[in-house]
């Protein structure tokens, strides 16, 4: 594979690291300290484009694929986890699914508004007794005319308080198993839709998660993603792009802390020299630049190949997998090399320690990921 980017590409990533640079890294402080993105910032990213960058240019995007998308995340995910966690819920996964088995007219309505940063998307699979398991949500879709009233409820929804649709995974058909569940656009203004709780988390401040409830909501029929019982495939194909996003969003974050690390280690002088010049620190800051260039290429190789219209299923938890673990072993390195500053909050790198931990849980574990590949491995062939 020639891992050269297109021009295009370059061009988006350099745009996208300017602003990163100039505006997005002084606000990191603010949006930790006010769990919280300033909507200012917010209409700033909308009018830049960053909401629409994967979608089609028909229906208002940038269509800069999933390669495009993956190099803009990487520099979001430098800037602050939070944002790049934001944008990722409504494009990688929300907008994704629509995208990927949307009516022309689900398209027509939604994607366009999307892009503009309009809607803001969520994506609703997770349940209080379905993480890893989805296969057995509880949230329940029957029809009744030309409607589908949904009932039940999702839990640690991205976006979950601020969105205008949410991408809705709900069982049609108990008898069938996972070949039961259906996805569904469900608007926030349709009525019983409700906010719960609000979750606090260890990290990701500034990224909104909460519980959603859907009580007995009306949905039309046509905003049925896809064919009835196709939900659950559309959900892991979904979840292969996001997957991918995510790594890049982690090689962000790691190169970040990477980068921290080696200004740190020129400036900290110890024992009259500094401490870059320990072999220890070194080492350290070598076995990191390693980890990071690694999962730099296996980003890149499996989103070029989700472009090429191939199944990158094995590929996605690979990258999963070694992405997330590999931004968590060059974090703590990185507060490591910092010494007793890496654990004060007046630094980047405690807030970064803390928010690289949930990259080894979301959108499907490491455990998850080690199985998909073993299954994959050990498969009769």
């Amino acid at each position: 594979m020639d891992l050269d980017l297109p021009e295009d590409v370059l061009a988006l990533r350099a745009t996208v690291r300017e602003y990163v640079r100039d505006r997005l890294v002084p606000l990191a402080p603010v949006i930790e300290e006010e769990d919280d993105i300033p909507p200012a910032v917010l209409a700033e990213m909308k009018e830049l484009g960053l909401f629409s960058i994967p979608f089609p240019e028909e229906y208002g995007g940038l269509g800069a694929g999933e390669l495009g998308y993956c190099v803009a995340l990487e520099e979001l995910g430098a800037a602050n986890a939070a944002i790049s966690n934001t944008i990722g819920g409504h494009s990688s996964l929300s907008g994704a699914a629509i995208m990927l088995r949307g009516s022309e007219d689900l398209k027509q309505r939604y994607l366009p508004r999307m892009a503009t940063g309009e809607m803001l998307g969520a994506f609703a699979l997770t349940e209080p007794n379905a993480g890893s398991d989805a296969a057995h949500i509880q949230t329940m879709a029957r029809r009744k005319g030309d409607e589908y009233i949904i009932t039940g409820s999702k839990l640690w929804v991205s976006n979950g308080p601020h969105a205008d649709l949410y991408t809705v995974f709900a069982v049609t058909d108990r008898s069938r198993g996972s070949h039961g569940i259906s996805a569904f656009v469900v608007e926030r203004q349709m009525p019983g839709v409700e906010i719960g709780k609000v979750d606090k988390k260890m990290g990701l401040r500034g990224s909104k998660t909460s519980e959603v409830f859907f009580r007995d909501v009306r949905v039309p029929a046509g905003n049925m993603i896809g064919r009835e019982g196709e939900g659950f495939g559309l959900a892991m194909q979904t979840l292969d792009g996001g997957r991918i996003a995510l790594g890049a969003s982690a090689v962000g974050q790691a190169q970040a802390a990477l980068d921290r690390a080696v200004e740190w280690s020129r400036q900290r002088v110890q024992f009259g020299k500094p401490i870059a010049a320990n072999q220890a620190i070194q080492w350290m800051l070598a076995d990191s630049e390693v980890d990071v260039h690694a999962g730099r290429v296996m980003v890149y190789h499996a989103a070029a190949k989700l472009d090429s219209g191939r199944r990158v299923s094995h590929e996605a938890a690979i990258v999963k997998l070694y992405c997330s673990e590999m931004c968590n072993r060059v974090v703590d390195r990185a507060l490591q090399v910092h010494g007793g500053m890496g654990y004060m909050t007046e630094l980047d790198i405690e807030r970064m320690y803390r928010d690289a931990r949930i990259l080894r849980i979301y959108e499907g574990t490491s455990e998850v990921q080690r199985m998909i590949i073993a299954a994959d491995l050990l498969k009769a062939e």
